[in-house]
């Protein structure tokens, strides 16, 4: 049966001499995973560019229950960033927020609700002028979404310490919305990533380690 859906891809891998299977984060299904053939071939016009990570997609897709594997009857792109791929602090966000993820998100419940919020979410960094804070706010909100979103400085620290001051931002980030201008050092930033990672760790099995995290400090620093 034929759906029409919004969509984020999450990442693709090569499949035979021309094709791809893309994941994208449905707002019907959730996380799905899709062949999309010939997109690789020299007559392809460039279409795999459809198919890099995070791009925003209108889906029209055949949709079968327990089925691993889908097609993609239609597609295109329904916003077209202006400057994440320009702004090299963008850029990175970005990076880290598609490796973060496609490690963190993997329920396929309250699939509208998680996909309304990452593409709003990815629309915001593209046209923010003040991206510094961005990725922590957004591990926060995303938390939310996956059912462990924390009340409290001391739900996401555990047994971990920051100082005093560090505490008191984690504070004002736990309930700041994305254009909300908090102060901070790059000492306190690379901190409180920390300590968010920390969190996410205790809550999803096997999270394992973000190889991009490095880059987004040494950007932040």
């Amino acid at each position: 049966m034929l759906h029409k859906t919004k969509g984020v891809v999450f990442r693709f891998t090569k499949y035979g001499e021309t094709s791809i299977i893309v994941s994208i984060f449905t707002e019907l299904f959730g996380l799905q995973s899709y062949i999309v053939n010939g997109v690789r071939s020299k007559s392809a016009k460039n279409k795999i560019a459809l198919f890099q990570p995070l791009t925003l997609l209108d889906l029209v897709v055949y949709h079968r229950e327990n089925a691993d594997i889908l097609r993609i009857k239609e597609v295109k792109c329904f916003y077209a960033y202006q400057n994440i791929h320009t702004d090299i602090r963008k850029s990175t966000i970005a990076m880290f927020l598609n490796e973060f993820v496609n490690k963190a998100v993997k329920d396929q419940s309250h699939a509208a609700e998680l996909s309304d919020f990452l593409i709003e979410s990815l629309i915001v960094l593209d046209q923010t002028t003040s991206p510094e804070n961005f990725h922590l706010i957004f591990l926060l909100k995303l938390s939310r979404y996956l059912g462990f979103g924390p009340q409290t400085n001391d739900e996401v620290l555990g047994v971990w310490l920051l100082s005093k001051e560090e505490e008191e931002v984690l504070g004002k980030l736990l309930v700041a919305e994305y254009d909300s201008i908090i102060a901070m050092s790059y000492a306190s930033r690379r901190n409180l990533l920390e300590a968010l990672l920390r969190f996410y760790t205790g809550h999803i099995d096997n999270f394992g380690e973000i190889k991009s995290i490095q880059i987004l400090k040494e950007m932040f620093n």
